[in-house]
């Protein structure tokens, strides 16, 4: 038992959901789910919805897959809350196909957190009684099309898998590990004309988009009672082209997040009513996480390109105080890329011992039989 609440306090400490949400004794279970899991987008502040031009768009917006054609493969790792030495790391693997009978891509990814290995003890003897390892793992498979010109559709389903103990606990019925489903919809809008007079026009350099993901019943470790809703979220945001020449681009991206989850709801709620009831709560403006992030690109497509990345993250005070900066870099030659990202809190008031302080993400992907969409306009990037 101790082992489970030791394993409840670390995926908090993550920092990926509201600390005061815990405070209250846990708003969602499975946490990792949102966890930003590309080095390209992480490097931008962790603003990737209206961008989505690469397979990470499984976790960003599968709208955005609609989009691109050819074949990649990518897999990211890193080690999480690098400051506590901890042996908690995070993998993310991807690949996506364009199948011309199909008018789309299918995708597929694993997303796995590893909490490391914990000491199993009784409820009230601290002597070891063995060892077991915990982790959060989730399936992914999809299917993204283009619905016209200018809009992009797509669809997840999703296997979530949480293992927090091999055993019971002596004082309840759970087992400790758990499983559920879930479901992503997202959909981008990048217009081959669109002419604004205050803004100039911003045909095929602009991009909208929209992801409601993690929809799904809670997910039961010891009764239906006790149930936790998973990390149903809804991202909002765009991407825009400040410049782009022959060798020169720089990209500009914008993402508005809130977890739609209402914590007063009971277990055995549906889980569709948190997507309206979550809103009452106020202020409505301060549960809304904000980033963005430049990236700027300088090289050929399809020869060699090489990408600086610099981003912000703010959450408010009230609902976790998450700020960040992030930092990032990424080569591609030919059809292969490397990426990296870096996370500082040290700039901000007491910063320097935030848990996220310090994490690197380290991408790799290979992308082949593919062709830059003309009518998009936006860099594919690394």
């Amino acid at each position: 038992m101790r082992s489970i609440i030791k394993i409840v306090i670390i995926a908090a400490f993550i920092g990926l959901l509201p600390q005061g949400i815990y405070a209250q004794g846990g708003e969602t279970g499975v946490a990792f789910l949102l966890l930003a899991p590309d080095s390209r987008a992480g490097g931008m502040g962790e603003a990737g919805v209206g961008l989505a031009d690469n397979s990470a768009a499984i976790f960003w917006n599968p709208g955005g897959i609609g989009f691109l054609d050819g074949t990649e493969v990518s897999i990211t790792h890193s080690n999480w809350l690098p400051q506590f030495n901890l042996d908690l790391f995070y993998d993310y693997l991807t690949y996506r196909q364009y199948v011309e009978s199909l008018n789309g891509s299918v995708t597929a990814s694993i997303t796995y957190m590893n909490f490391g290995e914990f000491v199993r003890t009784g409820p009230d003897d601290p002597t070891p009684l063995g060892t077991f390892n915990a982790f959060d793992a989730a399936l992914t498979l999809g299917y993204a099309t283009k619905i016209n010109s200018d809009m992009g559709l797509g669809f997840n389903f999703r296997v979530i898998h949480s293992r927090l103990s091999d055993q019971p606990t002596s004082l309840e019925q759970g087992t400790g590990t758990a499983t559920t489903v879930s479901f992503d919809v997202g959909w981008m809008w990048r217009p081959e004309n669109f002419d604004i007079s205050f803004l100039g026009d911003l045909s095929k350099k602009f991009s909208l988009g929209i992801n409601l993901s993690n929809l799904g019943p809670k997910i039961n470790y010891i009764d239906q009672a006790q149930a936790d809703p998973i990390p149903t979220n809804l991202r909002v945001g765009m991407a825009f082209q400040l410049l782009h020449n022959d060798f020169n681009s720089l990209l500009y991206t914008f993402d508005m997040s809130k977890l739609l989850v209402d914590r007063d709801s009971s277990g055995s709620e549906n889980f569709y009513k948190a997507i309206f009831s979550s809103w009452s709560k106020k202020p409505v403006f301060r549960s809304i996480d904000y980033s963005m992030g430049l990236e700027y690109t300088y090289g050929t497509p399809g020869d060699f390109l090489f990408s600086l990345r610099t981003g912000f993250f703010y959450e408010d005070p009230s609902f976790g105080n998450r700020k960040f900066v992030t930092f990032g870099a990424g080569i591609r030659y030919d059809v292969y890329g490397f990426d990296f990202s870096y996370i500082t809190t040290s700039i901000f008031k007491g910063g320097s011992n935030h848990p996220l302080s310090d994490t690197l993400r380290f991408s790799v992907n290979i992308g082949w039989g593919g062709v830059q969409n003309k009518t998009v306009g936006l860099p594919r990037g690394i």
